[in-house]
């Protein structure tokens, strides 16, 4: 009996062992490319495609980080990729949980078939509405010179209105606060009502704390997602004072040639505020990955 039971703990220990083996290694594979950035940004141009690769640099400049940002102006950049991403996080959080706290706790005709709707809607590719969503910003009326008709003008075209107010509600925003408050109990807004608080009142004191979680959780995705956006702000912003960090990246590949130094320090500085939103939420994100998606 006991080496039965001693060879079931020799075959535990080696597929525990063999098991963090290869996660280890693959964490590895995984980690290299970061490290390499942070290494390249730190070495001196004729270090960088050096053979044999020199993972540990024997001399570190700053020359790389002070180029990228006297080259481009990486201090507006920055700022402005802050408040798009910032306020379309606000944006999404408000519109967002007050969504999906209606289609959640609220009985309302049609409730399911717009929830299908939204669910197909989350299918349907950015790509494909891109076209129609640069046309109603163009001919919106009475913006950016249009008339009644939305002609005449650029309309929201070339301003930070025309990043914030297509994403301000998004439908992953819903679905997933959605399907946080559907783990909460009913019997709080039923108290709620007995003592004639409004349907808003009982959504904003009474559930919305409740789910700090998961507007932790949504906030890591909406701002990663606005920060990280390049393809929108490249069609909708003209202006150079108005370019995101994403886009400032670009001025650094030019003439089919890539200046590696520069940019991967631009990269690094870019990455630091999801790092830094990360580390701060980091408890309430793994709280609200575990509690939502429970219902259906």
């Amino acid at each position: 009996m006991r080496a039965i039971e001693s060879q079931v703990k020799r075959r535990r220990l080696l597929t525990a062992s063999l098991f963090y083996i290869g996660a280890i290694l693959i964490a590895i594979v995984m980690f290299l490319p970061f490290y390499w950035s942070v290494m390249t940004s730190f070495k001196p141009d004729e270090d960088m495609f050096s053979m044999p690769i020199k993972w540990f640099p024997t001399d570190i400049t700053l020359e790389h980080y002070h180029k990228a940002f006297t080259t481009v102006p990486f201090g507006l950049y920055f700022w402005n990729s802050f408040f798009l991403a910032f306020t379309g996080v606000l944006l999404n959080l408000f519109f967002g949980s007050l969504s999906g706290y209606a289609f959640a706790k609220l009985k309302f005709k049609g409730n399911k078939g717009l929830f299908r709707v939204l669910l197909a809607a989350m299918m349907v590719p950015g790509i494909v509405t891109m076209i129609p969503s640069v046309y109603v910003l163009r001919h919106i009326p009475l913006m950016g010179g249009n008339d009644w008709f939305g002609s005449g003008g650029m309309g929201l075209m070339n301003s930070f209105w025309g990043i914030i107010l297509p994403g301000a509600s998004g439908t992953f925003a819903v679905f997933f606060m959605r399907q946080f408050f559907l783990t909460l109990p009913s019997d709080m807004m039923e108290m709620a009502r007995i003592e004639g608080c409004s349907e808003f009142k009982i959504f904003w004191r009474i559930y919305l704390p409740l789910t700090k979680p998961a507007l932790a959780t949504l906030s890591i995705f909406t701002f990663q997602a606005g920060w990280n956006s390049f393809l929108w702000p490249m069609i909708v912003l003209n202006d150079p004072n108005k370019a995101t960090i994403q886009m400032g990246l670009q001025a650094f590949s030019f003439n089919f040639q890539t200046d590696y130094g520069p940019m991967m320090a631009g990269a690094l500085v870019a990455i630091l505020p999801i790092l830094v939103l990360f580390l701060v939420l980091q408890r309430y994100f793994i709280q609200g990955i575990a509690f939502s998606g429970i219902k259906g």
